[in-house]
């Protein structure tokens, strides 16, 4: 039996409305605007998306584009490997939350997955910034 990863659910609160937030970060390629932790460019290919990361190239996908605010992605960092990566945009008054958790991968150090969180949590205030009121 695999044991449960660890994770932590990260959040900001954004002065703008959901549907707003949502068709930003669903868009690949405002990715490089915003997450520069994971991302410094993306392009289409035929299998999907490719970003650019300090890694090296990865492929992504996220789910179907949906109105539940689904935001969930997966990141291949090698063939035969993908990391999932839960994302959500729910209303919180005429704003909204918006919810990325992390998932301490196995084999992770504390100091790497706090490396990672601060890194999340540095994407998420950047796109608070571009898209407060």
């Amino acid at each position: 039996m695999t044991s449960l990863l660890q994770s932590r659910t990260l959040s900001v609160s954004i002065d703008c409305p959901p549907h707003r937030v949502y068709a930003f970060v669903a868009n690949p390629e405002n990715l490089p605007r915003w997450a520069a932790g994971l991302c410094k460019s993306v392009s289409k290919s035929e299998a999907g998306w490719i970003v650019e990361t300090p890694q090296g190239p990865m492929n992504l996908r996220f789910v179907e584009k949906n109105d539940l605010g689904v935001l969930d992605h997966y990141v291949s960092p090698a063939p035969g490997v993908e990391v999932y990566a839960p994302m959500r945009v729910l209303p919180n008054g005429p704003g909204s939350e918006l919810l990325f958790t992390l998932f301490r991968l196995p084999g992770m150090s504390d100091e790497k997955f706090a490396e990672d969180a601060g890194l999340v949590t540095r994407d998420l205030e950047a796109l608070k910034g571009m898209l407060d009121r």
